[in-house]
């Protein structure tokens, strides 16, 4: 088989994570470098920093598959006085590219959250802070049995069909079309003013709401008929986005301390920060969110968390935190950094699989910004 390229990457990273599932304006997914490029190496990172692409240059890396986008804000300028620009032209100078999953990851199924739960010990995992921002809709097309094949595929690889971890879903149905061509029409089909039958597949997909021009497009270009017959129904499919948070139960009680302590354990964390009126009291339920996800505490206790673990907690929320009396352990954003040997191993596996003689190497260097004292 021909080398990997990074499209194919992407594109089996976004069967994984769907694109449709990142939060609001997010800038995740290709961030830099040559699509079409092969991929031999490929470097496994929670972030995107100097020291990384310096350790990806010596790796003799093809691509960077990171958690955190590269590019949050656009630069200005590309003065390479800047070392953040410095590091770009790096990448392209060593030819380099970088592709990111984030907040999609985060939400996935068996993505980053999950990742977390499973890390600190909860069972009966389930999403929270659900979002239907990117509402489903249904397209159902007619076509003639000869097509239907390809007409699937076709849809399969402009993005319909994604339900959980798994791609292509579609429903089929035989029967018999009828027209009558009429003057004017140049029918792929039949003969003018002669009425037509054609044995004909009915095709149900279901697809985000983002993706319709992209499924549309691929319908029409695949579709032999001059004026197809289809439908699209809005909320056709019950909206089955995940929430960007998991909830699940320890298996037995813990104090809020003793779950904080637990934690830290868990993730080789040199210190943590605990806002919570009582340290002794015993939680069970427990919600987390990856990163920085305070915003998301009222979620976590409409769910029925007894604790929420999340990052980066700022001054003003933790107060907010107190008064509606919900335990919170701020571990850090860096415990993100299990996305390395997570998704390290399901790249190899998908190599594996579809033999596409990559190497993956899990980054060994830390981002974490913090030093504790």
């Amino acid at each position: 088989m021909s080398q990997v390229t990074v499209q194919e990457i992407i594109d089996r990273s976004q069967q994984f994570a769907p694109q449709f599932l990142r939060e609001g304006n997010d800038p995740t997914g290709f961030q830099l470098g040559d699509r079409t490029a092969p991929v031999k190496r490929l470097l496994v990172t929670l972030d995107v920093r100097p020291e990384v692409v310096d350790y990806a240059i010596a790796q003799h890396v093809d691509m960077i598959w990171a958690h955190h986008p590269m590019i949050f804000h656009a630069p200005h300028n590309l003065d390479l006085a800047d070392p953040q620009n410095r590091m770009y032209a790096k990448l392209l100078t060593h030819g380099i590219s970088v592709f990111a999953a984030h907040t999609n990851l985060d939400k996935a199924v068996g993505g980053m959250n999950d990742w977390l739960a499973a890390a600190i010990g909860l069972h009966d995992v389930q999403p929270f802070a659900q979002s239907n921002d990117d509402p489903l809709e249904k397209l159902v097309v007619f076509t003639p049995q000869t097509n239907a094949e390809s007409m699937r595929q076709a849809l399969a690889q402009a993005g319909a069909g994604q339900i959980g971890d798994y791609s292509g879903a579609s429903f089929s149905h035989d029967g018999e079309g009828r027209f009558t061509p009429e003057q004017g029409a140049h029918p792929a089909i039949g003969t003018l003013a002669k009425p037509t039958v054609v044995a004909e597949t009915r095709i149900e997909v279901i697809f985000p709401h983002s993706r319709r021009d992209k499924v549309l497009q691929a319908m029409l270009a695949i579709h032999p008929y001059e004026e197809p017959a289809y439908d699209i129904f809005q909320e056709a499919y019950p909206a089955a986005h995940t929430g960007i948070g998991r909830i699940g139960e320890l298996s037995s009680p813990l104090t809020v301390k003793a779950l904080a302590l637990h934690i830290k354990d868990v993730f080789s964390l040199q210190g943590l920060r605990v806002v919570a009126n009582d340290l002794s009291r015993s939680v069970q339920r427990i919600a987390v969110v990856g990163g920085d996800g305070g915003k998301f505490f009222h979620q976590a206790q409409a769910a029925g968390a007894q604790a929420f673990v999340t990052g980066d907690v700022y001054y003003h929320t933790g107060h907010d935190m107190l008064a509606a009396d919900l335990p919170v352990i701020d571990p850090g954003h860096h415990i993100e950094s299990i996305v390395i040997p997570q998704m390290s191993a399901m790249l190899a596996q998908w190599s594996a699989e579809n033999d596409w003689q990559l190497t993956v190497i899990p980054s060994p260097l830390s981002t974490d910004p913090f030093t504790f004292l």
